[in-house]
């Protein structure tokens, strides 16, 4: 059969936060060295910057608008197609360690299956998982979640109940007594959901992840063809990773980043020349994602609260590369390391400090959209290591696991198998990738399409809160990577401006209809 399948990712993670992307203040040699083995993808692009949306792509194989779940708070059906479920049926044992989130999390009546998979008492018709069993669901024989600290039933959860209950207060508090996204700052700046956390380092969600993935794969034969899907929490916020850790990057020591204006009118002039939205967020006028807390203000954030920010999702960066590496070791200690391919990316960025701002939200720029994307080939493989140049999206993962199985891609998968070298992307047309982004919420509602194609991102806003539909933004990425220049309506760009939105709108996915009620915040 086709070989075996280790896919690896991580929640909330910018693309320079890697060593071989350039970055410098986390070290991260273990993935730096597949990078360097294998196939780093230079303009990696999700369907989706919020988790719930991009997830499912990456389960499905197809944009938010065919699979449905078009924000945060929309379900996925428990009947989704699944490539898990694909490479089940042609034999592969299928696992997910870690953060799925294809359904909503704020469930407190258990009425989403994944909430339910972990929980507790007799099975019933309406909960057939309340014993605790691990799975099938989705295609997969063997399930165990977690997300970022101890909320909620899931596995994790319930492992630092059974075993260490003093650990459950340790984390901060991401949902406020009032059920908003909490804005309490923490540490020595006082940054919004940052918080020192007494957890010892191998209680933290990171290692649990890595040492649940580590006990699945040794329960197999060493003959199982396998695909297991290993999904660290972090590094989104809030950022308290383990405080024994925060010796590893100081924040005093830490840069401002590139995308950071540290002069309060240079931000603000670069905010007024974007969508209204981006300045009205900015001034505490106006939320449209329930991850952002709702009363912080992005206009009080500070050169130390960035730096803060930054050195601590550093350290969770580490953390999870140094949890990779205890993974590939075990795989190393079974025999299989000649036969095993690795895929590493996340779901979407941050905007960690870039315009004034953090977190996420309705603003397609590379903090958000450009995202770490690696594929180490097994070695049985014998590929070139290459550098891709070309746009990629998520969307292209499920064919490429299909590939890697040596199975078809399935008819509902609407990308291809990622190329493995610029001359590979060309032949078999990589030339564009979609990312849409809608919400509803709080009575805002925010409506997005993006093209990113020939060294341009061209979003186009239709009518909402705010907008009329006549809003966008523009920008070249070879002359304005940082994206400070918001070229839409510049006359001298008027027809790659046409020419953008015509195919845009040529290759737009029809919304499915009916479309799917939102049923939780997030």
């Amino acid at each position: 059969m086709g070989r075996k399948i280790l896919f690896v990712t991580t929640d909330q993670q910018r693309y320079d936060t890697l060593g071989c992307n350039g970055g410098t203040l986390a070290r991260t040699p273990v993935v730096d060295a597949l990078a360097a083995q294998g196939i780093r993808y230079e303009r990696a692009v999700p369907q989706s910057v919020v988790c719930m949306p991009s997830r499912s792509t990456m389960l499905t194989g197809q944009h938010p608008s065919t699979h449905g779940v078009w924000m945060n708070g929309v379900p996925l059906p428990v009947d989704a197609p699944s490539v898990a479920a694909r490479l089940h049926d042609h034999g592969y044992r299928t696992a997910l360690v870690g953060k799925a989130h294809f359904e909503p999390f704020m469930d407190p009546f258990g009425r989403f299956t994944e909430n339910r998979l972990s929980g507790s008492g007799s099975p019933t018709a309406d909960n057939p998982w309340a014993d605790g069993r691990i799975g099938p669901h989705r295609g997969f024989d063997h399930l165990e979640f977690a997300t970022h600290g101890a909320a909620g039933m899931l596995h994790y959860a319930r492992w630092l109940q059974q075993h260490h209950p003093e650990a459950i207060g340790m984390f901060y508090r991401t949902i406020d007594a009032a059920f908003n996204v909490n804005a309490e700052g923490g540490g020595a700046s006082g940054a919004p959901q940052v918080h020192d956390n007494p957890i010892p380092r191998d209680w933290y969600h990171t290692d649990w992840v890595a040492d649940r993935t580590i006990a699945w794969l040794d329960s197999l034969a060493v003959e199982d063809d396998w695909f297991c899907w290993m999904s660290f929490p972090d590094p989104h916020h809030p950022w308290d990773p383990p405080a024994s850790e925060l010796h590893r990057v100081d924040p005093a020591e830490v840069p401002l980043p590139a995308g950071y204006p540290s002069d309060r009118a240079e931000r603000e002039r670069l905010l007024d020349a974007k969508p209204r939205h981006w300045r009205q967020w900015y001034d505490g006028d106006l939320v449209a994602n329930y991850e952002a807390p709702k009363e912080w203000v992005p206009a009080t954030l500070t050169d130390a609260q960035v730096r803060e920010v930054n050195a601590r999702n550093a350290v969770e960066c580490e953390l999870i590369d140094e949890a990779l590496g205890r993974v590939l070791q075990a795989v190393a200690a079974r025999g299989w390391t000649d036969d095993v391919d690795v895929i590493f990316t996340t779901d979407h960025g941050e905007l960690q400090g870039d315009f004034g701002l953090l977190f996420k939200g309705p603003y397609h720029v590379d903090g958000l959209m450009r995202l770490p994307l690696v594929w180490r080939p097994a070695p049985s493989a014998a590929a070139t290591p290459a550098v891709v140049t070309h746009p990629v999206g998520l969307v292209d993962l499920a064919p490429t696991f299909c590939e890697i199985a040596g199975i078809e891609p399935a008819s509902w998968m609407e990308g291809q198998a990622l190329p493995a070298d610029d001359g590979d992307a060309a032949t078999r047309g990589f030339e564009r990738v979609l990312t849409e982004w809608d919400s509803e919420l709080f009575g805002v509602a925010v409506h997005l399409r993006t093209i990113t194609r020939d060294g341009w991102v061209c979003t186009a806003y239709q009518p909402g809160y705010v907008h009329d539909g006549t809003e966008g933004e523009l920008y070249d990425l070879a002359d304005d990577p940082l994206q400070r220049v918001n070229r839409w309506g510049d006359p001298a760009v008027a027809g790659i401006q046409r020419d953008l939105l015509a195919d845009l709108w040529d290759h737009q996915p029809a919304m499915r209809s009916p479309r799917p009620d939102v049923e939780a915040p997030v």
